[in-house]
């Protein structure tokens, strides 16, 4: 049993009772001292400045952990918020195409009313359906027929000018050849010095040609070519073409000249039909008098 104790070689000093019971009144003195006269505070100050370094050491990998994990949820978070706002980016790109779209359709609408309360005749909106799928037929089909009286003949126009003829009409649908289809024309006239022609198209739909023009005639780029409204197809006086190239060669008694179509040819969705004009009297027959040659009377010469 004595081995088993531990060897005491100090048996002096107070005992742990009376060890706990001085530190208990010295940190209540100091805590009266420093509360009544702050004689302390310069302690205390010295003591933070000199335990600071070692709080830091302390918190380091605490702080270094939020840090890193602040880190990666901030990047997926960023990520995250990328992704989104490129898909409303995408989606605001759309709606503000669709809104242009809808505002140029609303201003060409605009136009079209406007063109229908000046005109002198009746008009008709109608829209596009189908477009031929032959690149050497520029025709279109409207989505207005005979049961929208739709004749056959009838001009078909925009807020510009004239887009083509209705050449064939259906219950429910009309087709339009477009005054640039090569087998089109156009009685026309210069607007500056009311000079006559035919313009027609050439199979292109921003080109027109006139043909046989002398090159003496007086035509000059830039002129504006309007419906003459001979033959009582086309209303006189609506915008047709403006010339865009005059060649005037010697060598040929004919001036090669090009126009563009004023009108949106293939540019418009909605277009407006005019209706037929009055009919003009039937053009007079030819009467073509023949002559036959009759012998005179008189003596046969003989020998």
């Amino acid at each position: 049993m004595e081995q088993n104790q531990p060897l005491r070689f100090f048996n002096r000093g107070p005992s742990p009772a009376v060890r706990l019971v001085f530190f208990v009144l010295l940190s209540l003195l100091l805590l009266f001292v420093d509360v009544r006269y702050r004689y302390l505070e310069s302690i205390r100050s010295g003591l933070s400045v000199l335990l600071y370094p070692l709080q830091r050491l302390v918190t380091a990998p605490s702080k270094l952990w939020h840090e890193v994990d602040d880190f990666f949820v901030s990047h997926n978070s960023l990520i995250r918020d990328n992704a989104e706002l490129r898909n409303q980016h995408t989606l605001d790109i759309a709606q503000l195409l669709q809104l242009q779209v809808l505002k140029a359709e609303n201003q060409h609408l605009r136009n079209l009313l406007m063109v229908q309360q000046r005109a002198d005749y009746p008009m008709q909106l109608a829209e596009i359906m189908y477009v031929e799928r032959d690149i050497f037929n520029r025709k279109i089909l409207l989505d207005k027929g005979t049961q929208a009286n739709v004749l056959a003949g009838q001009i078909v126009m925009d807020d510009s000018g004239i887009v083509g003829q209705v050449t064939r009409v259906y219950p429910w649908m009309s087709e339009i050849t477009l005054i640039t289809d090569k087998d089109h024309a156009v009685p026309v006239q210069v607007l500056r010095n009311g000079l006559r022609a035919v313009v027609s198209g050439s199979g292109d739909t921003g080109e027109l040609a006139l043909r046989y023009i002398p090159i003496s005639s007086d035509i000059q780029n830039g002129d504006v070519l309007v419906t003459s409204g001979i033959d009582g197809t086309y209303p006189p006086g609506l915008p047709v073409a403006k010339v865009i190239h005059v060649e005037r060669d010697p060598a040929y008694p004919f001036a090669h000249i090009l126009c563009a179509p004023i009108a949106g040819v293939d540019k418009r969705r909605q277009l407006l039909i005019l209706s037929a004009l009055p009919k003009l009297p039937e053009r007079p027959e030819v009467v073509v008098e023949t002559t036959t040659d009759k012998p005179k009377n008189g003596k046969r010469g003989g020998r």
